[in-house]
């Protein structure tokens, strides 16, 4: 104890001690400064000037040398990448080195780059495809990528040959497309086989006291399938509780009436609630499916369902889906409904395979099994990714079959990659809404004029020059 109390009483003199010079060593350079001070602004101000002046030079030489080694490192990059240009501007990236499997393309969307001779492909977004700015003269090398996922609405002209077929690859809600998006709104297998929010019938039964057994949530009104003059026709013949800004009839909590919150976990426990659900979509296009038809599925209600004609081969089995186009009238839909409603063995029919847990349609497990995206998936590439890398990998297959002499695969789209018939409208009961006479008439003259439009547009990419908007137009209103 002695030996420990001594060691602690030096250590403490040596700890004292080192202090005291650290003080004595910090006032003797501070009293060196002083004097150097003093005798530098004796020398002169100028001089001082001079050497304040000369560091920020070295800087300035510094930061260029790194700026020109940047540079350079760049374009060693632009000169060994494809650079894949997105014309429009859907990803907001300046410049980025994606690297696909063992190859790797410089992706932007700097129109700068339009003239670079690395320069292969150009990358579109259909909502923003316009006639006002196109990448032209087009050189045989640069090929044209169209990415379309969303409602023909949004863009009737591609929806025509003369203009789907001026790019080399697609990624569209079409099957036919080169990368297909058919399933772009459901996350897989599992979401479906899922019993989250599944209420038992014996549930929905009690509920059907204060519910209609149908729920339409719309609001979007009046698009191109005319599909809510044929729910205002059905509303005639049976009960619908309608909660979006559409034929609203009932009104949701107030926390869930954003459009946003229709993914929401109160939302889906409301819906949830109902038999059946009126899933209609804006446009009616074979494969385009959005999640009107998926979220029911995942939800365990029955959608009554109208839009693609191709529904069929995506139903997960054949009895889980109403199709309204089996009708040819509402009121015998309504009474088919009522039917189902009133007989428990009938609707659990089409429930059977979510309580089983079985999905019998191969060319569903199919798509998803192979699909080369996922959705709502940080272990995936999302769907834009995917399409990037189709593209960045078909033009390196092409530059190595050059490399060998051989001549490069010419990729085109096909009027199948995206295919819509004509807007129709539903007969029922025209005069109890003459304000939706109007919208009716626009989709349908809509789509007409984009057939000329289509024509026009496929006339000047041809010629190969820029061209105005006077000359696109004149050439749509010749006639």
């Amino acid at each position: 104890m002695v030996r420990i109390q001594r060691r602690k009483l030096l250590a403490s003199c040596l700890c004292v001690t080192a202090t005291v010079f650290l003080l004595v060593t910090l006032q003797v350079v501070v009293e060196l400064g002083k004097f150097e001070r003093k005798g530098f602004q004796s020398s002169g101000l100028q001089d001082r000037h001079t050497k304040m002046e000369e560091a920020p030079m070295d800087l300035n030489a510094f930061l260029k040398k790194e700026a020109l080694t940047f540079n350079r490192k760049r374009k060693w990059e632009l000169e060994s990448y494809p650079i894949m240009l997105w014309w429009s501007p859907l990803t907001g990236e300046t410049g980025r080195l994606g690297h696909c499997g063992a190859d790797a393309c410089f992706f932007t969307i700097n129109r700068t780059y339009l003239h670079h001779h690395m320069t292969k492909a150009f990358l579109f977004y259909g909502t923003d495809f316009n006639i006002d700015s196109l990448p032209l003269p087009r050189k045989a090398h640069h090929d044209w990528a169209l990415f379309h996922e969303e409602s023909p609405k949004n863009n009737y002209k591609l929806f025509h040959k003369p203009v789907i077929t001026l790019f080399n690859y697609t990624a569209t809600f079409s099957r036919h497309s080169h990368l297909p998006l058919t399933t772009q709104y459901l996350e897989g297998i599992e979401v479906l086989k899922s019993l989250r929010y599944l209420v038992p019938l014996q549930s929905k039964n009690k509920l059907r006291k204060s519910l209609a057994p149908l729920v339409y949530v719309q609001s979007d009104c009046d698009p191109p399938s005319d599909r809510d003059s044929y729910v205002h026709e059905l509303m005639t013949y049976i009960e619908v509780d309608s909660y979006g800004e559409c034929l609203r009839n009932k009104d949701l909590p107030q926390q869930l009436k954003n459009p946003a919150s229709m993914d929401a976990d109160g939302f889906h426990r409301i819906i949830a609630q109902y038999k059946f659900i009126l899933a209609f979509e804006n446009a009616v296009c074979d494969d385009y499916i959005t999640e009107k038809f998926w979220r029911p599925l995942k939800l365990g209600v029955v959608p009554v369902y109208y839009g693609s004609p191709s529904i069929r081969d995506w139903l997960p089995s054949n009895k889980s889906a109403i199709l309204v186009s089996e009708f040819s009238h509402p009121r015998e839909l309504a009474s088919y409904i009522r039917q189902l409603d009133s007989d428990d063995r009938l609707y659990e029919a089409y429930v059977e395979w979510k309580l089983k847990g079985e999905i019998s349609n191969q060319r569903l497990l199919t798509a998803l099994r192979e699909r080369k995206w996922g959705v709502q998936d940080i272990n995936q590439d999302n769907y834009i990714d995917a399409f990037e890398c189709m593209v960045c990998t078909n033009v390196w297959d092409n530059i190595r079959l050059q490399e060998k002499g051989l001549p490069p695969k010419r990729w085109k789209a096909e009027d199948t990659h995206l295919s819509c018939p004509e807007p129709t409208v539903f007969a029922f009961s025209p005069l109890q809404r003459p304000s939706l006479n109007s919208l009716r008439k626009m989709w349908i003259s809509s789509f007409e004029q984009s057939k000329k439009e289509a024509q026009a547009l496929r006339w000047l990419v041809d010629r190969n020059q820029n061209f105005s908007s006077q000359e696109f137009w004149a050439l749509v209103f010749k006639d």
